[in-house]
């Protein structure tokens, strides 16, 4: 069974940054396509950031676009959410998801995603 460990979570201000990792452990699958979806206390989870392993696709909730970037190491073994100027909103758990299903789109959706990290937290000062 494989399990997905994110790391890299931390307490900054607003306008730093912080890279999140995320690291598939256990038996190895060939992911289709990986995202971060977040969720703040009260809130519903909501997506973040996708990466399509196959067309190479990245898409982004409009809330991070320009301040986040997802990206992938050449061995396609860890998955990595670079965030910058971060702001209060963006205080969350944020959460790795991998895709096992074949496919070639960006998935944005918690259904598309069949495999959960147990998260990480993300609290940004004013």
């Amino acid at each position: 069974q494989v399990q997905l460990v994110e790391s890299g979570g931390g307490l900054v201000r607003a306008g730093d940054s912080l890279r999140l990792a995320c690291t598939p452990s256990g038996r190895t699958f060939s992911f289709s396509a990986m995202a971060w979806f977040r969720q703040s206390p009260g809130k519903e989870r909501e997506f973040v950031a996708t990466i399509n392993y196959n067309e190479r696709t990245t898409s982004y909730d409009d809330s991070v676009k320009g301040r986040f970037t997802i990206s992938r190491d050449n061995a396609k073994t860890t998955l990595y959410l670079q965030m910058n100027d971060l702001k209060p909103e963006d205080t969350a758990v944020y959460y790795c998801a991998a895709r096992r299903l074949p496919g070639t789109f960006a998935y944005s959706t918690r259904t598309d995603y069949d495999t959960w990290g147990q998260g990480t937290q993300v609290t940004v000062s004013s």
